[in-house]
């Protein structure tokens, strides 16, 4: 007869009486089980692109405990800014007679529809003012050629201005 095994100690003599090894016709039917489950098996996302990009997580509303500026910008384009001075040239005056045109010097950042707003706001003129042409003088400064429409005259607007 085979040697006969040494018994264990006495705890975990106790442990292994409680478990009993299965047997084949309960191991065939737990496998089934778990067959039909899908046990172990997962969810494979198919990938299509070469390269993997963090998913997407919650991002909140910021909620600062104190403003980031002390003050809002100030406007740096105001209508005062925008429009330097009227020309008094002798071309300008022509200007003023014939073609019904006001001449400034404006900033250079400003455009034609920033000239537009300022002129008719400085020389309450709404809706006054039909196009502006502007140019870029050799010396740096932006002239504005300002037209305006029939129901203004430029010689009145120019003497109220101060130009003749």
């Amino acid at each position: 007869p085979p040697p006969a095994s040494p018994s264990p100690p006495p705890h975990v003599h106790a442990f292994l009486t409680h478990t009993r090894p299965l047997s084949r016709t309960a191991k065939a039917a737990k496998a089934a089980t778990q067959i039909k489950k899908g046990a172990g098996s997962k969810d494979v996302t198919k990938r299509t692109k070469v390269h993997f990009f963090r998913p997407k997580t919650l991002t909140l509303d910021k909620s600062p405990k104190y403003p980031r500026k002390s003050m809002p910008d100030r406007v740096k384009m105001d209508k005062h800014m925008i429009i330097k001075y009227p020309l008094t040239t002798e071309s300008a005056m022509k200007k003023i007679e014939d073609n019904n045109t006001l001449v400034f010097i404006v900033d250079v950042k400003a455009n034609k529809r920033q000239i537009k707003q300022a002129v008719s706001e400085l020389h309450d003129m709404a809706g006054g003012v039909q196009k502006v042409n502007t140019l870029i003088r050799p010396d740096g400064q932006k002239k504005a050629y300002v037209r305006l429409t029939q129901d203004f005259d430029a010689l009145d607007v120019a003497n109220r201005i101060g130009i003749i």
